[in-house]
């Protein structure tokens, strides 16, 4: 990352010593970041900004703190993030409207399968049908591993009809297109640019002040510490 963009994301590294925890995450064998946009304007704007309109965010426009998170379907580390604590940031933060939080997709798991950049092509395509997180949350709760063969197009399709897409039809055509291959790759694109490495990766956006990196599956303890002191 140029020095004329560092400033952009700020990484804590003292942040697994004050949860008192071990940080983990997939790390990236892929190519160098991409140059970056020179206006942070545009960057926080691409940050913040839903992956396509259905693809919305939780919580509120008002919130004083947005958390945007990168991840990939397979990554076991994003996995145990979904499992262990999303749930309390959501509860705690997201349903109060202290945080509002996004997910992108860094497919960094499967560079020669695509199976995480197809799985995350499928909950646009779910997205499409006003079911984006429930499809979303139904990847991760059927994970089985990483490059184990368990996403799949006929897995994909059976995910879609356990969250009772309301046209099936719709769905396999959208996923069969590879409609949002563009919008997939645009994500990762933009991961790459901000000088990201891993999955899960979170960028923590105040209101005011320079956005904050938290680069693994941090524990809830070290969220709630950068939401409140960022608050």
């Amino acid at each position: 990352m140029g020095k004329s963009n560092t400033k952009i994301i700020i990484a804590i590294a003292a942040a697994a010593i004050i949860a008192g925890g071990s940080v983990f995450a997939f790390m990236s064998n892929s190519a160098k970041p991409q140059n970056n946009p020179q206006d942070t304007k545009e960057i926080l704007a691409r940050l913040t900004t839903p992956s396509i309109p259905n693809a919305n965010a939780l919580g509120s426009d008002a919130a004083n703190i947005t958390i945007v998170e990168f991840g990939d379907y397979q990554c076991t580390w994003c996995m145990r993030f979904h499992k262990e604590t999303r749930d309390s940031i959501m509860t705690n933060y997201v349903d109060t409207g202290s945080v509002k939080f996004l997910f992108k997709d860094f497919p960094i798991n499967d560079l020669a399968d695509k199976a995480s950049s197809t799985a995350a092509e499928a909950s646009y395509c779910a997205a499409d049908q006003g079911k984006y997180w429930e499809y979303h949350n139904e990847l991760y709760h059927n994970w089985d591993g990483e490059n184990t063969g368990w996403i799949t197009k006929d897995s994909l399709r059976q995910f879609a009809s356990n969250v009772e897409m309301p046209d099936q039809a719709e769905f396999n055509s959208c996923l069969d297109s590879g409609k949002y291959s563009k919008t997939v790759r645009d994500n990762y694109i933009l991961a790459r640019d901000v000088g990201l490495k891993a999955t899960p990766s979170f960028i923590v956006i105040p209101a005011s002040g320079e956005p904050i990196l938290l680069e693994g599956a941090y524990p809830y303890d070290t969220f709630k510490k950068v939401i409140e002191d960022y608050s």
